[in-house]
């Protein structure tokens, strides 16, 4: 398998504290329908890392191909014979199902950029584990938040059937409240949807929901606009990100979807973090490529007064979240998940280029619905 080795930039004036060597192993998506959004992780925390100048970070980096199996295999190797001191990387929910519990049992801390799955969030938090992404329901709250105030009063519902597909529906009936023409769960990693279109067709929908996450979203959107179905669409912004819109094009035009971040939220580092991503890697950054670089960054502030070996004081740092986000203000919960603002997104062109602008707040200060149950 192969296997990528980068370590971080060193300047000639650091000024950080002098701890040992710290090995970060990251696990994530980079080849297959799903590499999208790994390499956009990977690409964000690395241009942090870069970024901050640090000489005593280590990363490795493997490929888990989004199968649980070599993901499990990954971080086994990663833990007993790499002795990373964290992990992170993982985007899809039943890959970090696989991994995280057995990782953080074993001293090692895990920083999610992406999977957020509720078993993690309530009962299965841990204090090791911290996302700074969201919990996998919050997005679709959102939506639903949204279908609300736009008067959606009967919606057909799918998403694919897997944790954060469960979380997905979950989360977006428990902020609708109009009802629901259809619920369905499709295959992880469908790409024919003629059989879910006719019975949005069939069915008395005024709007359809649905979360397909990569080329799944891919594929449904494509079909949808080439049915000829007049309806309303809302979904989280896992369906029209940047690198998926350009491959949609014209049929994701209108579409409003939620985010916690997009491009032109206005504060000096995500104006920063936009101009040096496009700059380094010739395209404009998405929601994961901003997921990884706060997740770098968090790390960052953490290193900044402690080191993973001393986990307490370490935990402590990373808690404390001081460090400036492409979101704004940000803070974690009592389960190590993030409490921030959700906005809605419309689908716009500008130029060649298919984008998201914002529209405004869709939930303020958001939490999740598992919090209470964390006894950490």
């Amino acid at each position: 398998m192969k296997r990528l080795l980068i370590a971080a930039a060193v300047v000639a004036m650091s000024t950080t504290p002098a701890f040992a060597q710290v090995k970060v192993g990251m696990i994530t998506t980079l080849s297959g329908g799903g590499a999208g959004l790994g390499l956009d992780v990977r690409d964000g925390f690395m241009l942090a890392i870069a970024q901050s100048g640090r000489d005593d970070i280590e990363v490795v980096i493997e490929d888990d191909q989004r199968k649980p199996d070599i993901a499990v295999q990954l971080s086994d190797k990663m833990i007993q014979s790499e002795r990373v001191d964290v992990m992170t990387g993982i985007i899809w929910s039943n890959l970090a199902m696989a991994v995280v519990p057995a990782a953080v049992r074993q001293n090692v801390f895990y920083l999610s950029p992406n999977a957020g799955p509720s078993a993690l969030a309530g009962k299965g938090c841990h204090a090791n584990y911290f996302n700074v992404a969201w919990q996998n329901d919050n997005l679709h709250e959102a939506a639903g938040a949204y279908a609300n105030s736009a008067g959606h009063k009967n919606s057909f519902i799918l998403a694919p059937n897997y944790p954060a597909g469960i979380d997905a529906l979950t989360g977006y009936k428990r902020f609708f409240e109009g009802d629901l023409a259809g619920e369905v769960f499709t295959k992880l990693g469908q790409t024919d949807y003629a059989a879910e279109i006719a019975q949005i067709r069939a069915s008395d929908a005024d709007s359809v929901f649905f979360f397909l996450p990569g080329g799944m979203g891919i594929s449904f959107l494509k079909q949808f606009a080439d049915s000829g179905i007049d309806l309303p669409v809302v979904g989280p912004a896992f369906s029209f990100d940047q690198g998926i819109l350009q491959a949609v094009g014209s049929a994701a035009l209108g579409v409003v979807n939620t985010s916690q971040w997009n491009k032109d939220i206005d504060n000096p580092t995500n104006a920063a973090f936009v101009e040096s991503f496009e700059a380094e890697y010739g395209r404009l950054p998405s929601l994961y490529a901003s997921q990884g670089f706060d997740t770098a960054n968090l790390l960052i502030s953490a290193l900044d007064t402690a080191s993973p070996s001393d986990a307490d004081a370490f935990r402590e740092a990373l808690r404390a979240a001081n460090f400036d986000s492409t979101r704004g203000d940000f803070a974690f919960g009592p389960n190590h998940h993030p409490v921030q603002n959700i906005y809605a997104r419309e689908v716009i062109q500008e130029g060649d280029v298919f984008t998201n602008k914002t529209l405004g707040l869709a939930l303020e200060n958001h939490s999740d619905a598992y919090a209470a149950d964390c006894m950490m």
